[in-house]
């Protein structure tokens, strides 16, 4: 960790917080809800010191990053147009890129949007998700039911009131250690209170919880909730994108305990020939047994051998 810089790049009308750390070709690293940089501190140990250039921002919203109160500017146009913007303020043309969680999603709208500036992808936990003729929210809605957490989101203010009544140590102890694989709802009042945090995972110390924990009680979580809120603006602004393919060289990696593996159709999707379909770039999908959603902190050597193993062929 002593190695990591940390600067602020100005771009796209924003500042964002970059930690970066060693030298080579880039690898850019883009964190999911409820994360930081600081969520790959294993993969930029790693890459640090197997001769790449690591590169993990606080994306838009988030920790030290600037974050635009209205949801309506957190689309994925937005978060790669500051993604794009601070590579060019770097003085990087091209990228390895991996991403996890919404990172995933805003990964693979980078590859879709701007295939010029990535060499290849290692993207983890969320598959594609092609444009319906559903806005993705509705979507969710229509298969899950108004209780679903994306669902529950939607509502400003909400959400956040739920997270303040609880301990925040307690919150990111049960989110960061779950392992239930079902759907979470969130029932009634979307009410935390009274449910016990589980034992802190084994990959987890406290150190990891109270980083956690500090820079979200500055922050707030309305930044990170945003994305959820403008997801079905995003499917609004990337009509000319429908039916598009990705061609970016991609291998897709998910845990056999990942909640988002058991979204409905979700392993259909992967190995039933339509991921294929959309993404011709997708060279291997790898499904890890007996690890769950934050794989990149809970499997973090393996994830670095994936990683390494692939971008490795694209040197």
């Amino acid at each position: 960790m002593d190695s990591i810089h940390h600067i602020t790049v100005k771009t796209n009308g924003i500042k964002l917080h970059v930690a970066v750390a060693g030298a080579g070709q880039p690898v850019l690293l883009l964190h999911g809800f409820p994360e930081l940089w600081y969520s790959w501190r294993h993969q930029i140990d790693f890459l640090s010191s197997t001769g790449y250039r690591a590169i993990a921002p606080d994306l838009r919203g988030y920790g030290d990053s600037d974050a635009p109160p209205s949801s309506d500017k957190y689309t994925a146009l937005h978060i790669v147009g500051d993604l794009v913007g601070m590579l060019d303020e770097m003085g990087i043309e091209k990228v390895f890129l991996v991403g996890h969680d919404w990172g995933a999603l805003i990964a693979w709208y980078f590859c879709l949007f701007r295939p010029d500036r990535i060499k290849s992808a290692v993207i983890l936990s969320v598959q594609y998700f092609p444009r319906t003729p559903t806005p993705f929210i509705q979507g969710f809605k229509a298969a899950l039911g108004n209780q679903f957490y994306m669902v529950r989101f939607q509502e400003p203010g909400k959400a956040e009131e739920a997270f303040a009544s609880v301990d925040i140590r307690d919150f990111f102890k049960n989110i960061l250690s779950n392992r239930d694989p079902r759907a979470p709802y969130l029932p009634g009042e979307v009410k935390f209170e009274g449910v016990p945090p589980p034992p802190l995972a084994p990959w987890l110390t406290p150190q990891d919880i109270e980083f956690y924990a500090e820079k979200f009680t500055e922050s707030g979580f309305t930044g990170g909730l945003n994305y959820y809120r403008a997801f079905d603006r995003t499917w609004e602004v990337t009509g000319a994108w429908a039916g598009a393919q990705i061609h970016v060289p991609v291998k897709f990696i998910v845990g056999d305990l990942d909640l988002t593996y058991y979204f409905p159709g979700a392993q259909e999707y992967i190995h039933g020939g339509g991921f294929k379909r959309d993404v011709p770039g997708l060279e291997e999908v790898v499904v890890m047994k007996d690890t769950s959603h934050f794989l990149n902190q809970e499997r973090p050597s393996e994830i670095n051998s994936h990683i390494h193993s692939f971008f490795n062929k694209f040197c």
